[in-house]
């Protein structure tokens, strides 16, 4: 009787307003408001402008885009799926090595990677000259390779750049699969060769489809190296028809179409899991068996998995350090590389806060009032990260830049004085689009964080008189704490890293270290830019030792796995907690 009686008194508290989902209410919207104007403003009559899209750019560009992500998915699952059961199936010397370092490339930026090969690559570029020298050429109209501003070329820099996303989730996979599958397909008779075909890679169908549509979302936000390689993307030609040609609504119906690609994405991923339970439920009582390798063949099998190192990180990144290193000598450093890395930092760490405000509202919403709502909420904040940062740019461009003229249309009319562009001047806009972008990490992570942590502590918190803010601040914040900053972490490298929408959002004379190497880059002046590349490159680093640092020393590999598969849209959140220590990447 008195649990009936409760019943319409917890009912009636569900339909209370509860501040936490309102403020999460209030972050999905601000997520969600981009694309909602992106989708708005292309439905808008543009006369004979829509056809003109049709027509002259979309098909070609969507073509080449296609053919740009048909290529990058073939090479990215090759490098990455091999590189996955090189290190998971056999034993040889170097191995601990190429656990983590084939994550390094992760630390490269595409467009960076793109920007080196040129000038390494180039006709006048020091690899082929010492290929003339050595064939006895004197001049590159004597002899010359291939150009690699090509599709060809785009497509091997994207592959070795992002295969570590195909790497990571299928190795996970690989180790979760016990050893009484692999010793079963042995003793019916099946070669070690058969047993990846047959078995190890069918159960690893699902984490590459998911390490591959992150690869290929990738590639469509990427912008610098597909203007650096004249590739014509639909990305390049939203940029080219809003800053060249200065057609603002013909770049936003571009945008719609590339949402569509964004849409097969997602719908992939989705698709590749529908079975997920299948492929990850395989006995936990221990790991495959390594075979032993040694001699010639344990040399060759190092030498295997180091070439995507080699060519993803360690020959851009020896280029960097030469050039950045060679500049310095000649002219110091200069002040443009100081300002912008203090604009880079100031804007980045002014957005990391705001993302992990933002992640934390909704993740916290989603645990003490779940529901549908709550966890609506939830996932709209994390649609950002899977549109370009382009699209992102032009949807967040039209309400900011409207906001401003009302501002300064108001001032001017109520104190006689022009605010300007209030927002779109001050870097507000920008501040905004990386928080829409990479609001995904922040709330994945802190959502992973905080479903470590027992339910009984709420119960107990509130037994004792807090509230759900006073259990926040005395209970989940300090135990969150390895979440909030692994995931600070992660958005500050990314905002860091960000091309698309720096380009286009950034106020006047605004440079960031991205930007500044783009500019460089496309005039030419390769040294210059070197050392804002080697800047970046480094910072990159700290999320990828993070990463290999979970990743070679977890002793629990399902778990991680598990973790690999669990992320909606964004990175993927891997965790192994031990005791009262968690580790989050």
């Amino acid at each position: 009787m008195r649990e009936m009686a409760l019943r319409p008194m917890r009912r009636r508290a569900r339909l209370i307003p509860n501040g936490w989902a309102v403020f999460a209410f209030g972050v999905a919207v601000f997520a969600v408001l981009p694309i909602v104007v992106i989708l708005t403003t292309a439905m808008e009559n543009t006369g004979a402008l829509w056809s003109h899209v049709v027509v002259g750019i979309l098909p070609q560009a969507t073509r080449t885009t296609l053919t740009l992500l048909f290529g990058t998915a073939v090479l990215v699952t090759v490098i990455g799926t091999g590189c996955a059961w090189l290190v998971t199936a056999y034993r040889f010397r170097g191995r601990a090595f190429l656990e983590w370092g084939l994550l390094l490339p992760l630390a490269v930026p595409t467009y960076i990677m793109a920007y080196a090969y040129m000038d390494v690559l180039s006709p006048l570029g020091f690899i082929q000259g010492v290929i003339r020298d050595l064939l006895g050429y004197s001049s590159p109209r004597e002899f010359r390779l291939p150009d690699i501003r090509a599709m060809w070329g785009a497509i091997t820099l994207f592959g070795f750049v992002l295969y570590p996303y195909v790497y990571l989730t299928t190795r996970m996979m690989f180790l979760t699969q016990a050893a009484n599958l692999v010793e079963a397909s042995r003793t019916l008779g099946a070669s070690r060769s058969a047993v990846f075909w047959r078995v190890a890679l069918p159960l690893a169908r699902p984490a590459i489809a998911v390490g591959v549509s992150l690869a290929l979302m990738e590639t469509l936000n990427d912008i610098g190296a597909s203007q650096f390689l004249g590739v014509r993307t639909l990305t390049a030609s939203v940029y080219t028809t809003w800053i060249v040609r200065n057609d603002l609504a013909g770049a936003t119906q571009i945008a719609t179409a590339m949402l569509v690609f964004v849409v097969a994405l997602i719908w992939l991923e989705r698709f590749a899991r529908r079975r997920q339970r299948y492929a990850t439920n395989a006995q936990r009582s221990r790991a495959m068996a390594a075979r032993p390798l040694s001699g010639a063949k344990g040399a060759l099998a190092f030498a295997v998995g180091f070439l995507p190192i080699f060519i993803g990180f360690v020959g851009p990144a020896s280029y960097l350090l030469t050039a950045a290193i060679r500049r310095i000598e000649f002219a110091g450093i200069s002040p443009h590389i100081v300002r912008a890395t203090i604009n880079t930092v100031s804007v980045s760490a002014a957005a990391t806060v705001l993302v992990l405000v933002a992640g934390f509202v909704v993740a916290y919403a989603s645990r003490i009032r779940p529901g549908p709502w709550t966890g609506s909420f939830l996932r709209l904040s994390t649609l950002g990260y899977a549109v370009p940062g382009t699209v992102l740019a032009i949807g967040i461009l039209i309400p900011v830049a409207a906001l401003d003229r009302f501002i300064d249309r108001s001032a001017s009319e109520w104190f006689g004085l022009s605010t300007g562009l209030l927002f779109m001047g001050s870097g507000c806009a920008l501040v905004y689009a990386y928080t829409a972008r990479f609001l995904a990490i922040s709330s994945g992570g802190i959502e992973a964080g905080l479903s470590r942590i027992a339910i009984s502590y709420d119960h107990a918190a509130r037994t004792l008189g807090h509230t759900s803010t006073g259990a926040l601040l005395r209970v989940h914040l300090p135990l969150s704490r390895t979440a909030l900053t692994a995931a600070g972490l992660l958005v500050f490298v990314d905002c860091m890293k960000e091309l698309p929408a720096t380009l286009l959002l950034r106020p006047l004379n605004f440079e960031s270290l991205a930007t500044l190497l783009y500019g460089e880059a496309a005039r030419g002046t390769y040294e210059d830019a070197a050392l804002a590349a080697l800047v970046i490159v480094a910072i990159g680093m700290l999320p990828v030792t993070l990463l290999a640092r979970v990743g070679t020393s977890s002793s629990d590999p399902v778990a991680l796995a598990d973790g690999a598969q669990d992320g909606r849209s964004g990175r993927r959140i891997f965790w192994k907690t031990s005791g009262r220590r968690s580790v989050s990447t």
